[in-house]
């Protein structure tokens, strides 16, 4: 799954494209999908996200969906405040903006390393060593189930935060911040939408050296 593919084109689309007039539709079943939030499943062929009404969604959770086309995107979200990851290893990463994320890409065998950036979702073009370090100061990386889940990173203030989230959530903030990204810097709006994001992570995860997971 790599950039701009795992949803990419695709998948980004959804996240920043102008609400559409038709109804939207589960992408396996085509029932009509309720309300604004549902599920998404990865298209393991076409390196896509695909919507997905509760019952596909449940059907191909966990191992029963493995070994198919679709894999359904999980809902932890896992923290790690006593990670290593500190400014000086965020360094080694060498990325433009303050924020990254990283999956393992099962096709490819690798973890893919992603920053938002104004024309989407960019990949990094370090060489895996480079990073693989920095993975390093977190056991979250090594929980990650593959296609699904990613490990998000914010450099802020001085510090490093380090969540495992499901991997439509990145993407979801590749599109806001596509959207409203403004100057060299990307604007103000842009800071208070990732702040509101961050925020939500935040609250939602569960500090992984507690939960068992």
């Amino acid at each position: 799954m790599s950039a701009p593919a795992a949803g990419g084109v695709r998948g980004l689309r959804r996240f920043v494209a102008p609400p559409r007039p038709r109804e939207e539709r589960c992408e396996l079943c085509a029932a009509p999908l309720a309300g604004e939030r549902h599920r998404h499943l990865v298209d393991t062929e076409k390196r896509a996200l695909a919507c997905a009404c509760g019952p596909c969604a449940q059907l191909l959770d966990g191992s029963g969906g493995a070994g198919g086309r679709f894999r359904a995107v999980p809902g932890r979200y896992l923290s790690d405040p006593a990670h290593g990851i500190d400014e000086r290893a965020w360094e080694h990463l060498r990325i433009p903006v303050g924020v990254a994320f990283f999956f393992r890409n099962s096709a490819l065998d690798r973890l893919v390393a992603l920053y938002p950036s104004p024309a989407g979702a960019t990949e990094s073009e370090l060489e895996p060593d480079s990073w693989q370090a920095v993975l390093a100061g977190s056991p979250l990386a090594g929980l990650l189930e593959p296609d699904v889940e990613a490990l998000l990173l914010r450099r802020h203030q001085g510090e490093v935060e380090c969540y495992l989230v499901p991997v439509d959530i990145c993407y979801e903030l590749v599109g806001r911040m596509r959207l409203r990204w403004q100057g060299f810097d990307g604007g103000a709006e842009a800071r208070a939408d990732l702040d509101a994001f961050f925020a939500d992570v935040r609250d939602r995860a569960r500090d992984v050296r507690g939960s068992g997971s």
